[in-house]
């Protein structure tokens, strides 16, 4: 069943939290200070004390709110109730939990659903309101890395970027916005969070301010992006600004700052305009920055710089999904060689290898390093055989001796 679209640049309905359960109507415990509910409520307040993101503190309330829910059916209305195996069977409760469209809840959405009761037990242990900590042996479900599922080359890129309707005022504004996504791949909550001076169009500079984590970082954008938001904010945002304006750069046509449903669906609707059947929104933009950077030749702490990742193994991600520079390894050592025209197929041997001499200074150092890569890893795979058979060797000669040592050990009780 295709989705509603909804007129570009109104706000589609609020859809109900997509959680396990619903807030309930009456609050669970709610009379009895010692209850879940009301150590939930002590929990918000010492992680607003620490300073704990919006997200952060939001996302711990509705997973400790749906298991207080959970507790009550069983008549567990207090911590000090409850034990390591209540806790798994919530797990198991969640593994077997299937949404309304009958599908299972993700790997990824079971551990968000445990891991803010491993910090709220530990907050409550710590303050003295339980004796042991229930949950700190408790095991998460592993999680595999995957890899970006779309990622748009360049002329998608283009192709989505050229769907905005430029006569309108709010098709120059989601103009703007699609180009500050694929030029900076910041992520949507920071597109949201932008103010009009956080852009610093001399030095080409955005600053991101309380990213992920709480960090701000400056990094750079194009000047392709910086002409488009300067054209909007020349020509649109004055119109779209009304009462007092707190100087968010990217305002909806009521005027304030965008929700993030609503700009993610503004954003997925464009990319299914194009028609480049492949789906996705805002993070799709920011997975097509950073292989399209690789790809063509960046550092990969540069990229993390970027993206904003505190440790570089989230960025290595990319170096997966970018196989430029070994694609052309793999052709031009491959003995299997690609079949002629005469055979119908697109390609001849002098066109592959002049796709091979094509690549610029920073693919061929990339290939190069590759290739030392390679060797290195066959030559320490060729000195590991050799251990091996060494020791095989080593084995077989004490074999043989014990078995000679035997021999003699039985003449010598003969001949006694």
């Amino acid at each position: 069943m295709p989705r509603k679209r909804h007129p570009r640049g109104t706000a589609p309905p609020r859809k109900k939290h997509k959680g396990i359960y619903q807030p309930p109507e009456q609050v669970v415990g709610g009379a009895d200070p010692d209850s879940i509910w009301n150590h939930m409520q002590r929990f918000t307040r010492w992680m607003e004390e620490k300073n704990y993101s919006p997200h952060t503190i939001g996302a711990s309330q509705r997973t400790i709110r749906a298991f207080a829910a959970w507790c009550a059916e069983r008549g567990l209305i207090r911590p000090q109730e409850i034990t390591k195996p209540i806790l798994e069977r919530w797990q198991r409760h969640l593994f077997l939990h299937r949404k309304p469209d009958g599908e299972p809840l993700t790997i990824r959405s079971q551990i968000a659903h445990t891991q803010p009761l491993r910090a709220f037990f530990k907050w409550l242990t710590r303050a003295n309101h339980i004796l042991y900590n229930p949950a700190s042996e408790l095991d998460l479900p592993r999680i595999g890395r995957r890899l970006p599922q779309h990622i748009m080359t360049q002329a998608e890129a283009e192709r989505v970027l050229a769907i905005p309707n430029l006569q309108t005022p709010v098709g120059i504004r989601d103009r703007a916005i699609l180009e500050v996504l694929y030029s900076t791949g910041i992520r949507r909550a920071e597109l949201i969070n932008l103010n009009v001076y956080d852009l610093d169009a001399q030095r080409g500079v955005l600053i991101v301010r309380q990213g992920k984590g709480n960090k701000d970082r400056v990094i750079p954008i194009g000047a392709r992006a910086l002409a488009w938001i300067d054209k909007y904010v020349e020509d649109v945002r004055p119109d779209l600004a009304s009462g007092a304006d707190d100087g968010t750069l990217f305002l909806t046509t009521h005027g304030g700052a965008f929700n993030a449903g609503w700009l993610a669906e503004i954003v997925r609707q464009t990319v299914v305009d194009s028609g480049i059947n492949k789906r996705g929104s805002c993070h799709m933009f920011r997975h097509t920055m950073a292989t399209l950077m690789l790809e063509n030749g960046a550092d990969i702490r540069f990229i993390q710089a970027m993206l904003g990742h505190a440790d570089l193994s989230s960025t290595e991600i990319y170096t997966q999904v970018s196989i430029k520079a070994l694609k052309a390894v793999h052709t031009a050592t491959h003995p299997a060689k690609p079949i002629t025209k005469a055979d119908n197929y697109p390609l001849s041997d002098d066109e592959d290898e002049e796709a091979v001499r094509g690549m610029d200074a920073h693919q061929m150092a990339a290939l190069d390093s590759l290739t030392i890569a390679l060797a290195a890893e066959r030559e320490h795979e060729v000195c590991m055989e050799r251990a091996e058979a060494d020791i095989a060797a080593d084995a077989e000669r004490e074999k043989d001796a014990a078995a000679l040592l035997a021999v003699l050990d039985g003449e010598a009780d003969e001949e006694g």
